[in-house]
């Protein structure tokens, strides 16, 4: 028996045909009749449970852009938000509907948890058919691979009995339908959109010693920046455009600083120090630089360079133009200090919470997935299992937050996890609380995941839309005391570098304490003039 078709719930505004209700009737009775092995039921209740909240899409955009499909990747999951907010929010109260009775699904079937929201539409289904349709209309060939996909999760929530045929129907509908409403409200184009920079750094102005031969420059190359982006090994540039700079190529075990010293003690000591690499490798030698007086190359070979880029510098050869013409800026930093320890530079942002224990995770599985999907991974694991903190700011009573974010002068957009800085000069301290309760910690997740690269378009997203989700203040100075609920140490990350134990320990009760101080133009880096 397939269980009584009773649409009865009080939202419910409209009843489907009768026609209708026998055929759910018949093509559940056909399915669950059906022998399976116990690892077929195994794997369709894997498969249903894996796309609950989107999250098998979310693992499948990442490899989409870890393949460099991009675009597909956007326009699924863009497509996949506007289908879960119809679904959900409209189809289930204007249809809704009991699902189907338990007792007629045979027991290996049944899903951990059974849905009881409202059965019309189908949820799952809307999302996979959307991120599908949204996929193909970028990437024929990518929506080929993942449509098998989406059918299959379409057909998991018929075998687990979940929904009837009737709302696995509709919500195929609904996700196509709102995949072509949305190619045909944002179109896009058939290569990516490289948008030209509007407005210089905002930062002083100042001459810096110039160098076209290299001269005086000593250089640490991260020989594994960026390679997983299919970038190119710098060093045969860097040869050629500087061939008197003393370059140094980077391998396990080498500290920097005591390469700087080594380099400051030869009998020809550079006037300039350079690094080519990602945010960690630059942010490490900035505060080198800046002990010894020294200028800073930033050359950008990371994945997301986000200092490099606040400073105009988006190609080697830019860096390497302003090095030759002598043209820098002086820039904000912060520094960050622990009890009476030595204060650590922070040229983009610090936090405690979620990211370093993100940073970490990620870091595991990165050399096997690559970064994009290493971080899609990381973001939903390190969510799903997060702890609170409880934080007292200045002095002030302790709360419950999952995050605290200190950007260098202001960050954009307004998130969890904000990757923008549009200013090198603004004074000021951008910091964001995420407090403990509150509900976005999906979009905490792909903020985490994703950075610079989604951020626009997840602020747009229906199902990701509430309230503000953060408090944020711009001091100049802040300082915290931090614990995780339950005791340890939450550790902390400054500049894409994490760190899960606190310099010198945490003491149980006081906490972990921490300052974040502004250093107004406490850098002096090559840029290109206005």
């Amino acid at each position: 028996m397939s269980g009584s078709r009773r649409r009865t719930r009080r939202s419910q505004r409209f009843t489907l045909p009768q026609r209708i209700e026998r055929l759910d009737e018949r093509v559940a009775a056909r399915v669950n009749a059906r022998p399976t092995e116990p690892r077929v039921d195994a794997f369709w209740r894997g498969l249903s449970t894996f796309a609950n909240h989107g999250v098998l899409w979310l693992v499948v955009a990442g490899a989409l852009v870890a393949l460099g499909k991009h675009r597909a990747a956007f326009r699924g999951l863009a497509s996949l938000g506007l289908a879960s907010a119809i679904a959900n929010i409209v189809g289930k109260r204007l249809v809704g509907g009991d699902r189907p009775a338990l007792t007629s699904i045979p027991i290996a079937r049944r899903l951990d948890r059974s849905p009881t929201s409202p059965s019309f539409p189908s949820g799952h289904t809307a999302s996979a058919a959307a991120f599908a349709t949204g996929v193909a209309l970028e990437s024929a060939g990518a929506g080929a691979a993942v449509a098998p996909l989406a059918a299959g999760v379409a057909y998991s929530r018929l075998h687990t009995g979940a929904h009837w045929f009737s709302d696995v129907a509709g919500g195929a509908l609904i996700g196509v339908a709102a995949a072509a409403v949305g190619k045909a409200v944002v179109p896009g184009t058939s290569t990516p959109v490289v948008r030209p920079r509007t407005t210089p750094p905002t930062a002083t102005t100042i001459d810096l010693p110039a160098s076209a031969d290299g001269a005086g420059v000593f250089i640490l190359v991260n020989p594994g920046s960026g390679r997983d982006l299919g970038r190119p090994d710098p060093l045969p540039l860097l040869k050629r455009r500087l061939p008197l700079a003393v370059l140094h190529e980077l391998s396990d075990g080498d500290d920097f600083a005591e390469l700087v010293d080594e380099a400051l003690a030869s009998d020809d000591p550079p006037r300039v120090l350079g690094v080519y690499g990602g945010d960690g490798s630059v942010g490490a030698l900035a505060g080198i630089a800046r002990r010894h007086d020294l200028p800073l190359l930033a050359l950008p070979g990371g994945t997301f360079n986000h200092f490099t880029k606040a400073a105009a510098l988006d190609s080697l050869d830019q860096a390497l133009d302003a090095l030759a013409a002598g043209f820098g800026r002086a820039v904000d930093v912060a520094e960050l200090s622990f009890a009476d320890g030595d204060p650590i530079t922070v040229l983009n942002t610090a936090s405690v919470g979620l990211y370093p224990a993100f940073v970490e995770e990620r870091e595991k599985w990165e050399k096997r997935l690559g970064k994009p999907v290493a971080a899609l991974i990381a973001a939903v694991k390190v969510v799903r299992r997060t702890r609170p903190l409880e934080v007292s700011i200045d002095g002030g009573e302790t709360e419950r937050v999952f995050s605290v974010f200190v950007g260098v002068d202001r960050y954009y957009p307004v998130t969890v996890a904000p990757i923008e800085r549009r200013r090198l000069d603004d004074g000021v301290l951008d910091v964001r609380i995420l407090r403990a309760g509150s509900k976005p910690r999906t979009r905490g997740a792909l903020a985490l995941a994703f950075a610079g690269k989604t951020n626009d378009m997840l602020a747009r997203m229906p199902f990701l839309q509430g309230p503000p989700v953060l408090d944020s203040s711009t001091p100049t100075e802040l300082s915290l005391v931090t614990r995780e609920e339950g005791g340890g140490d939450p550790g902390f990350a400054h500049d894409g570098e994490a760190s899960l134990g606190t310099p010198g320990g945490v003491d149980e009760r006081a906490g972990h304490r921490l300052q974040v101080r502004l250093v107004r133009a406490g850098l002096r880096v090559y840029s290109p003039a206005d």
